[in-house]
């Protein structure tokens, strides 16, 4: 071999073990500034801080070139994990709640989606954004997991999380201006974690088993979100029925979190983001025009059920469950009255959200936006 072949050849050597140094360096700078967003965050009282950190330090790598990407199965994973915190949720306690006033119940959460769906349509026909997009970014709850499931039906992640956590924001501030100043209650306190760091050993395997096969059927059987809609329903139907105690340790959830921001964020380009910052004056109008249909509806469960106007509006209130939850267990609402309805909207959201995305893009204009 010729000497300037042998000096060729170390150089690109070198040049590939520079690449690798780089991009370690890029995967360490994104670990640690998500973290550090993140519990700043959390210490802010915001849910979902740790998906929140992510999603918002990749889009800003991503904006500057930084050029990674996770593995496909890492996203699944994330959705499999959070399919069991969705069964978790669910109680024997909170579906005695439902039990008893489950014809009421259920027509709050139907008029809840339908508001959702109202405002996602409207966007469409606006051709704010994109028909499934909209859909998926207007479902009153479950944002977590409508990022999760949005890609699976053809909307664009990225447009569905800065819409769904724009308006969790916005539904966090409102809700705690109505504890606080309009219907004189305490500022609403953290909740601390329900689950240990160091989980007993048996549930937690069971729970990463019901989510290993819940995934993995959900992509063998071609179900559309199968990764996270089976190991919701199979854990569901496991945890109540006490055969098995879904565990899910805060730093479990938290890698989850991670691992969807990180799959979202990172697909961010500068024609999305200019796209979803023009945009924010109309979605800001569609997120307080969906606050007040479900105040409204809020209104009317005041004049069918016995409960105060504060639970009511906690418990029709468009955020996740987990921002809702922190602020009616720092008030004197009844908690799990809030807590019932919004299990209930959760499942009925996620279940629901395909045939209305179908509808509204259906109805959808032809010419889109960027997506």
């Amino acid at each position: 071999m010729k000497w300037w072949r042998l000096f060729s050849g170390s150089r690109t050597s070198a040049a590939v073990g520079t690449g690798r140094l780089r991009t370690l360096t890029s995967w360490a700078v994104l670990l640690v500034l998500s973290l550090a967003l993140a519990f700043t965050l959390q210490r802010a009282g915001l849910p979902a801080a740790f998906l929140l950190g992510a999603l918002l330090v990749a889009m800003a790598l991503a904006l500057k070139g930084i050029d990674l990407r996770l593995p496909r199965f890492s996203f699944l994973g994330a959705q499999a994990l959070i399919g069991c915190m969705i069964a978790e949720a669910v109680t024997g306690s909170i579906l005695a709640t439902v039990a008893q006033a489950w014809a009421v119940m259920l027509l709050t959460v139907a008029t809840t989606i339908l508001a959702g769906g109202i405002v996602g349509w409207g966007l469409t026909r606006l051709e704010v954004l994109p028909g499934t997009t909209a859909a998926w970014g207007s479902s009153p709850g479950a944002a977590s997991a409508m990022v999760a499931m949005a890609e699976e039906y053809g909307a664009d992640p990225r447009l569905v999380a800065f819409m769904q956590y724009l308006r969790v924001v916005v539904v966090v501030l409102s809700a705690s201006l109505v504890s606080r100043l309009l219907l004189g209650q305490a500022a609403p306190a953290m909740v601390p974690a329900g689950e240990p760091w160091l989980p007993p050993l048996l549930p937690f395997v069971a729970t990463l088993g019901i989510a290993a096969i819940g995934a993995v059927a959900g992509r063998c059987l071609w179900i559309p979100a199968g990764p996270l809609l089976l190991p919701m329903a199979i854990g569901a139907v496991l945890h109540v029925a006490g055969i098995v105690a879904i565990t899910l340790p805060p730093w479990l959830l938290g890698i989850a979190y991670l691992a969807l921001g990180w799959y979202v964020g990172l697909r961010f380009d500068l024609e999305v983001t200019r796209y979803a910052v023009r945009a924010i004056p109309r979605l800001l109008l569609a997120t307080l025009a969906l606050i007040g249909l479900c105040a409204l509806s809020a209104w009317l469960l005041t004049r069918f059920l016995p409960i105060d106007g504060l639970t009511a509006f906690l418990a029709t209130s468009p955020g996740g469950l987990d921002s809702v939850a922190i602020i009616a267990v720092g008030s004197n609402a009844d908690v799990p009255f809030v807590l019932a309805i919004q299990t209930l909207r959760l499942f009925l959201v996620v279940l629901v959200g395909p045939p209305l995305a179908r509808f509204i893009a259906r109805t959808a204009p032809r010419r889109h936006g960027p997506c």
